[in-house]
């Protein structure tokens, strides 16, 4: 294990909490944004005349080429400058797409729109990592991690509620004003409470001493741990952002529900198996953590099990069983974000966290986030004129033993991760 140099001086415990609630506001926003199109898919289908595939390319392919690309350089920006300023012009970015994606009159306008919501979002989340790390120290980092990272489960759950609300009573577009409006609202009230830590200057040139993007590539790439928990962690996000964007078009097609239906079945399994598997996940890495194999062990067993158990719920036809076995799978499959992005953290200087963050995002968005949305559309699409409505039941079942995949990729991370791992004096 390779020692750290000098860590940025540890701030109060209240104004630590502090910032990461106005942190974790802001990914709900993220969230919110990025997986309200799921629940809108079939009115925006219906009103815009889209096929699976074309809705995959917007849920995945619009938004993730430039979202995960992007987070590269900003998070370099991020290091060197200031994280808590690219992170609040980032959210009026983003915000702002959002609310254009309701003025949209044709694929080509959406398309352009999401794009332009990537574009935003790839300045928030590595940023976010870093700061979390300059305030808490490494015994209650996977926990703070994990609480953050409750945005996606939030997040998601409230796009997929609120959203599916507004559509039901009102008319999808609003949901789009509405939700991007907020966001552009709370961006002055984050920049006044969230503050950068001061880093050491001997961190490196200036006062930021951020390091460039092909030295921190140059560290990662020595070890094997990043790739294998990186690659485990974008197959298994394949199917998570996939299932998670085609849940509801799956339930009102397969189980006939109402769109108000579906975004109450999919905002309850995100809420009470999306949140329980997270605080889980970083709370079980923290209290095993002193061994460091668990961090990339506990994600390993989480999909490994998760996997046969979503198989059954898809294949069910009652809704009730659909609900509970939804819940276990959902929570297990949050487990990994706690631990391994703890990790990640750590196979680093603190001063180059926010790049590293963005590299394991890069692999992890583009081939999770970019691949597995429009690959779940493009499969029902083939399977639509054999299977019907149920095309979208098969094409998941089809992607499943990709959790088996990521599951055998995070076990073979538990060789190296020790001898990866960078000490903080």
């Amino acid at each position: 294990m390779t020692p750290v140099a000098e860590t940025p001086a540890r701030v109060l415990p209240a104004k630590a909490s502090i910032v990461l609630a106005m942190l974790l506001l802001v990914y709900i926003f993220n969230f919110l944004d990025r997986m309200m199109l799921s629940i809108l898919a079939a009115p925006i289908q219906a009103d815009l005349g889209l096929s699976d595939s074309e809705m995959g390319l917007l849920g995945g392919l619009a938004f993730a080429v430039l979202y995960s690309t992007l987070a590269v350089p900003l998070s370099a920006v991020a290091d060197r400058t200031s994280r808590s300023w690219v992170i609040t012009i980032a959210l009026v970015f983003w915000s702002a797409f959002t609310a254009l994606c309701g003025m949209a009159q044709n694929f080509l306008h959406i398309f352009l729109a999401r794009v332009g919501v990537g574009v935003g979002e790839a300045g928030g989340v590595a940023p976010s990592y870093a700061i979390i790390g300059d305030y808490f120290p490494p015994r209650r980092r996977a926990t703070a991690l994990a609480i953050y990272s409750l945005g996606i489960p939030i997040g998601s759950a409230i796009g997929v509620m609120g959203g599916g609300w507004i559509a039901s009573t009102i008319d999808w577009r609003v949901a789009f004003f509405v939700m991007g409006g907020l966001g552009i609202l709370i961006a002055p009230v984050f920049k006044l409470l969230v503050k950068d830590v001061p880093r050491p200057e001997s961190a490196g040139a200036g006062s930021h001493g951020g390091q460039s993007i092909w030295s921190v590539f140059q560290i990662l790439a020595k070890k094997p741990s990043f790739w294998f928990m990186a690659f485990g962690a974008a197959f298994s996000s394949m199917l998570g952002y996939g299932i998670g964007f085609w849940k509801p078009s799956f339930l009102i097609r397969s189980f006939e529900l109402d769109l108000w239906g579906a975004a109450l079945f999919t905002g309850g399994v995100l809420l009470i198996g999306g949140v329980t598997g997270m605080l889980a996940g970083g709370a079980l890495a923290d209290r095993l953590g002193s061994n460091r194999k668990w961090y990339p062990r506990l994600p390993a067993i989480a999909f490994i099990v998760g996997a046969p158990i979503y198989a059954a719920g898809v294949l069910t036809d009652s809704l009730v069983a659909a609900f509970l076995l939804f819940l276990i799978p959902q929570g297990l499959n949050y487990v990994w974000f706690g631990p391994v992005l703890t990790a990640v953290q750590h196979l680093v200087e603190p001063r180059a966290r926010a790049t590293a963050s963005a590299i394991f995002l890069l692999i992890n968005n583009l081939i999770g986030l970019g691949g597995g949305i429009y690959a779940l559309g493009l499969i029902s699409d083939a399977y639509a004129p054999v299977y019907g409505d149920e095309s979208l039941r098969i094409s998941i079942l089809t992607a499943l033993p990709l959790y088996i995949v990521a599951g055998i990729l995070m076990l073979l991370a538990t060789r190296s991760i020790a001898n990866d791992w960078v000490e903080e004096k």
